[in-house]
């Protein structure tokens, strides 16, 4: 029997697979106006599971106060929708792996 038959035939596991947990800024109604949010306070919200470790801001909703908020990656019209709400979006560089 040819060898590319004999080896099991498993998929591929990246092990430096990030997964992101995702935030819609229509959920950081949540939190009053002018605070700093962070990956930190999202779990203690509930809006982020402990099994993800980094965070991605979304687009879905409107913010209708300025929050400062910081996530490892965002979409355009999340920095867009947040920025014009009059908050700030500062973007963390470091995402820890699993």
């Amino acid at each position: 029997m040819p060898l590319q038959r004999r080896i099991p035939k498993r998929g591929f596991t990246n092990i430096f697979r990030v997964e992101y947990g995702v935030v819609n800024v229509g959920t950081l109604q949540k939190f009053p106006s002018g605070a700093e949010v962070g990956p930190d306070q999202l779990r203690e919200a509930g809006l982020l599971s402990k099994r993800f470790k980094a965070v991605k801001l979304l687009a879905d909703g409107d913010l209708q106060y300025p929050l400062t908020i910081r996530v490892h990656k965002a979409s355009q019209a999340a920095i867009q929708k947040v920025e014009a709400s009059g908050g700030r979006v500062d973007l963390i560089t470091e995402t820890k792996r699993k």
